[in-house]
């Protein structure tokens, strides 16, 4: 029995069968700063076969419900949200689809490290490495493998082990400003175009956030239009550019400082899991982190990440690093959402 049967058989997840749910109940956590909205109760099932096919139904026939608790008034902006689904694979404990102000990512490194923290935290798995709890989650860009002690510490650090990270290569952006932009892309479980803020002169730490909004969504859109290179080699659903990521080594407590724009102009609060694991690769490729030298990272809300490139492997024709990336989670709250049929605003907001 996998762990979401057993989740299911003790009344932790409840689906229903009518797609006009009216009453959900979640369980939110944070991760250095980002939010994550588990889904727990509520929520229809979800036909398909595959993590992926599940995604595609969500997109197609749910989609009213992932804007009801990411939108306002129930979410916001920049809200994100884990729903648990039946595993791929017969030694994978559950899988994941993750939601956002958009639609539907492919990885997300926070929210496995928080996922994995509510199943220590509530002991719905005992350790099956010795003091060590495992989990293997199958996520929409393949299956992850994470980690949590199992001392007596109060929050122990998460650590994850990505899918297969490369990088794709350089390229350059011309804004509306007539500002040249260069950019490395690469894929870590979703594709992000990185922006050295250092190599520019532009000094992200003091920029306004919403100007760091509007101006990753700039380098986001050139980007698409212009690059025919965000393909992934296996899965079509994989081939889109998720975000845009500014660096910079000007952090006083990190090796290096970024902030990550994604989807619909999201702004991660966090240093960003899957982010981090395309900047393995690409370190790894420049020969500034070695295998099994650590990196730490700082987000905008001042949280920090540990990553490193563990391994080296060809995934298709691409030379690509297993990332591991760690950061720790904490709960912040239960809820049961309300969806009322005489409610205008039953299916949320957003305000541009």
């Amino acid at each position: 029995m996998t762990l979401y049967d057993q989740l299911i058989q003790d009344g932790v997840l409840h689906h229903v069968t009518s797609h006009d749910s009216v009453r959900i109940e979640t369980i939110d956590l944070h991760t250095a700063g980002e939010p994550l909205r588990v889904i727990l109760k509520g929520f229809p099932v979800i036909s398909g076969n595959t993590v992926l096919e599940r995604r595609r139904f969500c997109q197609d026939h749910l989609d009213h419900l992932r804007t009801a608790l990411m939108h306002e008034p129930r979410g916001h902006q920049d809200m994100y949200g884990a729903l648990l689904v039946p595993p791929d694979r017969d030694d994978s404990d559950f899988g994941v689809l993750f939601v956002h102000n958009e639609g539907y990512s492919t990885m997300c490194g926070h929210a496995i490290i928080a996922l994995t923290q509510l199943v220590h935290e509530r002991k719905w798995k005992r350790s099956s490495h010795g003091d060590s709890l495992e989990l293997k989650i199958d996520a929409p860009c393949g299956q992850i493998t994470s980690h949590i002690g199992q001392s007596d510490e109060p929050n122990p650090e998460v650590s994850l082990f990505g899918v297969p990270s490369f990088v794709i290569g350089k390229g350059k952006i011309s804004l509306a400003s007539g500002q040249e932009i260069p950019y490395t892309l690469a894929y870590g479980g979703a594709f992000y175009a990185y922006v050295d803020t250092d190599q520019i002169g532009w000094d992200i730490r003091r920029t306004p956030v919403q100007e760091i909004r509007d101006l990753g969504m700039q380098v986001k859109h050139a980007v698409m239009a212009s690059d025919q290179r965000i393909v992934h080699p296996v899965e079509s659903d994989l081939s889109f550019l998720y975000g845009t990521i500014f660096t910079s080594s000007k952090s006083q407590v990190a090796d290096s400082f970024n902030v990550c724009v994604f989807a619909e102009g999201e702004i991660d609060r966090c240093p960003t899991g899957s982010g981090l694991s395309g900047r393995m690769a690409i370190e790894h490729q420049m020969g500034r982190l070695l295998l099994g030298q650590d990196m730490t990272v700082e987000s905008i809300s001042g949280g920090v990440y540990r990553a490193c490139p563990v391994s080296r492997m060809k995934f298709q024709q691409h030379d690509a690093v297993v990332p591991k990336v760690s950061g720790r989670a904490h709960i912040t709250g239960e809820h049961a959402f309300l969806l009322q049929e005489n409610d205008p605003l039953r299916q949320g907001f957003l305000l541009h």
